[in-house]
């Protein structure tokens, strides 16, 4: 696991023009990379799911042969989803390693999670193989899907994994041989595997994951959605003060991570609060990707700060610039603000 990343210093424009060339480009690259990786950001939606997942994986410590519930994050891209899972997963990994050590007691390196990705046309083969391949387990170029799996058991008990992260199941496509298939498989693990298994996805309720049908294929497949809890995250909204207070709070978070010059208190909280809105729709996955790009911008012009005209000119996905002008002609009119006080209301 790697260590934390360490903040560039942040040198005023003054220090910034007397540092020669070649530290001129070692100290932008090192702010090219941090603005790229800002996050996670501690927000509520994140420690709520934090909570959640906590209690789900820490109450499946059972013993024998009892099949394990999983967990099914389902929610709109652009909310962090998999962003909060890989936090949860970092700090569960760190939990068991200062608890147990990197060791097991016959000698293998301990990896609590074993994280999969899924593509549209995953099968058992390539989901086994995957499993390996998380492992670096030399046998995953040969055999069938039933060897694969048992060398990921014998991998996952060796290493003593305790958590399956399954990403983007969306891609899965339920309901042809392939997905059955795979939910049947989902089963096995859960029965004859020591791990929690969280999924992670978008439209998962649609696609039958949860539903009971009456064919074959739908039972099998509900069968999965019986043994699974759904969790989701939800987008920032404004409509209260104690939202509008949330918002507040994560600008915050994120105006004291930025490394730009000429940065100053309120530069995001205060000034680029609605503006920030406007463009993200509250949905954290675009506000990130904003300001890491605007940030990028920032540093590469010289301009060392951000505001409205250098934001105007960075591209953001299309789902929240379609929104953009509804909301901003919301802000102008005054029938919107993300702000607490009547002062900046104002």
């Amino acid at each position: 696991m790697a260590p934390d990343r360490v903040p560039p210093e942040l040198l005023s424009r003054r220090a910034l023009e007397a540092l020669n060339d070649e530290a001129t480009e070692e100290y932008n690259l090192w702010r090219r990379k941090w603005h790229a990786n800002l996050g996670p950001i501690k927000t509520p939606q994140l420690s709520e799911l934090h909570e959640d997942l906590w209690d789900i994986v820490d109450s499946n410590e059972h013993d024998g042969d009892k099949a394990k519930g999983a967990i099914a994050i389902d929610a709109f891209p652009g909310l962090g989803k998999t962003t909060s899972v890989l936090a949860f997963a970092r700090e569960f990994h760190r939990r068991e390693i200062r608890a147990q050590g990197g060791e097991t007691d016959d000698g293998h390196e301990r990896w609590p999670i074993c994280r999969v990705g899924l593509t549209g046309n995953t099968g058992m083969v390539d989901f086994n193989r995957a499993m390996l391949s998380f492992y670096a387990h030399p046998g995953m170029s040969r055999g069938s899907a039933a060897h694969f799996a048992h060398r990921a058991l014998d991998c996952m008990l060796a290493c003593e994994t305790r958590v399956l992260i399954v990403d983007d199941l969306h891609f899965l496509r339920w309901r042809n041989t392939s997905g059955v298939e795979i939910s049947n498989h989902f089963k096995y693990i859960a029965n004859e595997f020591p791990v929690t298994m969280i999924f992670v996805g978008v439209g998962l309720a649609a696609r039958g994951l949860f539903s009971e049908g009456s064919s074959y294929e739908d039972a099998v497949i509900a069968q999965t959605g019986r043994r699974t809890t759904r969790l989701d995250t939800r987008p920032f909204t404004i409509d209260t003060p104690a939202s509008r207070r949330e918002w507040r709070r994560m600008l915050l978070a994120i105006e004291q991570r930025i490394v730009l010059a000429d940065k100053y208190p309120g530069m995001i909280a205060d000034d680029l609060s609605d503006y920030l809105f406007a463009r993200s729709t509250g949905h954290i996955g675009s506000l990130m990707t904003l300001i890491n790009r605007g940030c990028q911008r920032a540093v590469r012009t010289g301009q060392e700060r951000l505001d409205t005209e250098l934001l105007d000119r960075v591209k953001n996905d299309a789902a929240s610039d379609k929104a953009r002008t509804e909301l901003e002609t919301a802000f102008n009119a005054g029938r919107l603000t993300t702000h607490t006080s009547a002062r900046h209301a104002g």
